[in-house]
C-alpha cells in the first residue's frame, strides 16, 4: 500500500493489489490509517479528481480541499502509478 501523501490527519494512498485487470488510476483517502473502505477518487487523463465514493465520510469542506490537493499533485500521482503498475488507464 504505497502512501503518496499525508495531508494533516489524512493519508492519500493506493493499494498495491488493485486486481486484474488493474483499475483506472485512482487514490484512496483515509483518516489516520489506510483502510480498504477509504474514500475513492478517480484521476482523469487531464488531472482532474472525480469523487467515486466518500466511504470515509470526510466532511465536505475538507473533502473539497483534499480534491484540490490531489488535482495539484495529479502528475506525481500518475507517475507513481505508472512506475508501480507499469501501466496507466484512465476513467475518463
Amino acid at each position: 500500500m504505497p502512501q503518496l501523501f499525508r495531508f494533516g490527519e489524512y493519508i492519500i494512498y493506493y493499494w498495491s493489489n488493485e486486481g486484474r485487470p488493474i483499475e483506472s488510476v485512482h487514490v484512496h483517502i483515509a483518516y489516520g490509517i489506510p483502510s480498504k473502505n477509504g474514500t475513492k477518487v478517480w484521476i482523469t487523463r487531464s488531472g482532474k479528481a472525480l469523487l467515486a465514493n466518500n466511504n470515509s465520510h470526510i466532511p465536505e469542506r475538507k473533502l473539497n480541499i483534499l480534491l484540490r490537493f490531489i488535482e495539484a499533485n495529479s502528475e506525481e500521482i500518475i507517475a507513481s502509478w505508472r512506475e508501480h503498475f507499469e501501466t496507466a488507464d484512465f476513467y475518463c
